[in-house]
């Protein structure tokens, strides 16, 4: 039980026995630096039940503490705040029973706990992953592995835009301009060849619009008429028909794109349990859509186009098929959820990963479930992120103006390389060791600087910032944890050693008793992460617990004490706070080298 928790129990005995109140929760923070004590009980919320002075109030429950915990060895108060001192014993019984355990924090999944699917990437097959694709990819599978370290059984899931008006605008580029080109005749990834279609549409598009207008067309008119616009929305329809041309053209170019996100995936280190097709999951939405046609919850207008009237919920009608009975990204949308709970009955709720300019789709998409009749719909939730913007302004796809996720990750990859040896920190390695401890540290520098950001916060990302040994970055933990690899080698300390009991009658050195305290937080961080769906919980933790462990380092002596038992301990301690920052990080899908 954590050291809160305990506290918890008995300051609300206190308020029973003392006052004759029930104190529904108890508020703590950390105690602030001018004041003694370990951990502070904020007095102020109990004045809801209890009456009188803060002061007066807090010395009655330090006094009633001191008097009935073991270890509680003293307390003060400041104002409405209670400071409370622990024994060292009470961190070396801490420590003594989970030094030996290499995944402290972590929660068992119960058989009878409902799992949870988590989406991300989701991305068109119209065009290569891009930065902004990155952000997402990052929070999905750092969210996904937070949850499941929470206790949860996970299901990591995407779905695959894969039909649409945007397909067909790379697949007639192709047909137009492509000369039967293919990944294995230029030597370009699959995904990048279909990226360079969309834009080359984009750019025809463009054209003929100018050419309109200059008929006489008002712009609006210009953009609706263009041929190649129309030529695309035919083959749209040619497709949902079944048109085997058309499908067997689709098929081909997806399959390039598939093979080609497949690599970029293995190199960002994310991962999928199972994938999802708009192509098949919109025929399921169509099914329900016309279950709810009959049922009252959608209804048909004039032009035959069926919608969703949502306004005396607060928001608008939404069309769920157009006119010509082809499916929108709600059809499609609906089907998809529907289709994972049939799969996956154990399932109790979903994370949706898109970014914030969709938060209107997902409120619609979840009320219109609950309208279906489907109980679940309750427990999803949409994983709602900023935008990453670059200095030289927002990223647009079909202009072609992206940062590419294969690039970037090379880019961060020769960044660390040029910092590295700046700094002459791989003196003694092979060619091929630097290569990936490069790739290690750049990855990691991208995912730290990614995930230490509030997930609705916007990102300005500046490549170069992120690959520092100093500060709160990737590189810089990931520097302590190999400084801590290089101690646990030195120390040349027996394994039954390393695991033996450490006397309970040892004095704590501020800065060891300050390092515990850090470690004793994760498994309540982890699950505050959990619940927020915010690995930035994970990372300011991990940076908060490198930077105490290195303020222990500059002022305790670890080899060098003459003390063997104080040498055991600290080593012991060592490599507790290393398994420690390489679990975190590893929610983070962040790699732990062993040496830098």
């Amino acid at each position: 039980m954590s050291l809160q928790a305990i506290l918890s129990n008995h300051v609300q005995q206190a308020v029973k026995t003392i006052f004759s109140a029930d104190l529904q929760t108890v508020e703590f923070q950390a105690t602030r630096k001018e004041f003694a004590g370990d951990i502070t009980i904020v007095v102020f919320p109990m004045l809801r039940v209890v009456k009188g002075n803060p002061v007066q109030i807090g010395n009655t429950i330090g006094q009633y503490l001191v008097d009935n915990v073991e270890d509680v060895t003293g307390f003060n108060v400041v104002k409405g705040f209670l400071n409370i001192e622990i024994s060292d014993a009470f961190y070396i019984n801490f420590f003594n029973a989970i030094k030996t355990n290499k995944t402290f924090g972590f929660v068992t999944p119960q058989e009878d706990e409902k799992a949870v699917m988590v989406e991300y990437s989701s991305p068109n097959t119209n065009k290569p992953l891009h930065l902004g694709h990155i952000r997402n990819n990052l929070l999905g599978y750092s969210v996904a592995e937070i949850i499941k370290a929470s206790g949860k059984t996970v299901y990591k899931t995407q779905i695959i835009n894969d039909r649409g008006i945007h397909i067909c605008k790379s697949m007639l580029a192709w047909k137009r301009f492509g000369n039967e080109e293919t990944p294995e005749s230029t030597g370009l990834k699959g995904d990048k060849l279909v990226g360079n279609y969309y834009v080359k549409f984009d750019q025809e598009y463009k054209k003929e619009i100018e050419a309109l207008v200059a008929e006489g067309k008002t712009v609006e008119e210009a953009k609706k008429e263009a041929p190649i616009l129309v030529e695309a929305q035919n083959m749209l329809l040619k497709w949902e028909a079944g048109d085997e041309e058309t499908v067997a053209l689709w098929e081909t170019m997806n399959q390039w794109v598939y093979s080609g996100f497949d690599i970029t995936y293995k190199n960002l280190g994310v991962d999928f349990d199972c994938l999802y097709y708009e192509s098949k999951t919109y025929l399921l939405g169509k099914e329900f859509i016309d279950q709810g046609l009959k049922t009252g919850v959608f209804i048909k207008k004039e032009d035959g186009s069926v919608w969703c009237d949502l306004t005396s919920d607060g928001l608008d009608e939404k069309i769920v098929l157009r006119s010509d009975g082809t499916a929108v990204y709600m059809t499609q949308d609906i089907g998809t959820a529907i289709q994972r709970i049939k799969d996956y009955p154990d399932v109790g709720g979903m994370v949706y990963t898109v970014g914030n300019e969709q938060d209107y789709h997902f409120k619609v998409l979840f009320l219109i479930l609950k309208k279906l009749g489907f109980d679940w719909a309750k427990s999803l939730h949409h994983l709602s992120y900023g935008m990453v913007d670059l200095p030289s302004g927002k990223m647009k796809s079909r202009e072609g103006t992206v940062v590419d996720a294969d690039e970037l990750i090379i880019e961060m990859a020769d960044t660390a390389k040029d910092i590295s040896e700046e700094l002459g920190k791989l003196d003694g390695y092979t060619d091929a060791e630097k290569a990936d401890l490069y790739k290690t540290i750049g990855l990691g520098a991208l995912k730290y600087y990614i995930l230490k950001v509030d997930p609705k916060k916007r990102i300005l990302f500046d490549p170069k910032e992120s690959i520092d040994f100093q500060g709160n970055t990737g590189p810089f933990i990931q520097y302590t944890y190999a400084r801590i690899q290089s101690i646990l080698r030195k120390a040349d300390i027996e394994e039954a050693e390393l695991s033996s009991k450490t006397d309970k009658s040892i004095v704590l050195h501020e800065k060891e008793k300050a390092l515990l305290k850090q470690v004793q937080l994760f498994p309540e961080v982890i699950q505050n992460a959990a619940k927020q769906h915010s690995p930035a919980l994970i990372a300011n933790y991990v940076y908060d617990l490198v930077k105490f462990y290195n303020s222990f380092f500059q002022n305790v002596q670890i080899l060098g004490t003459g003390n063997e038992t104080e040498k055991i301990f600290r080593v012991q301690l060592s490599q507790l706070v290393s398994n420690t920052i390489k679990n975190a990080l590893g929610l983070l899908g962040i790699d732990a080298p062993q040496r830098m």
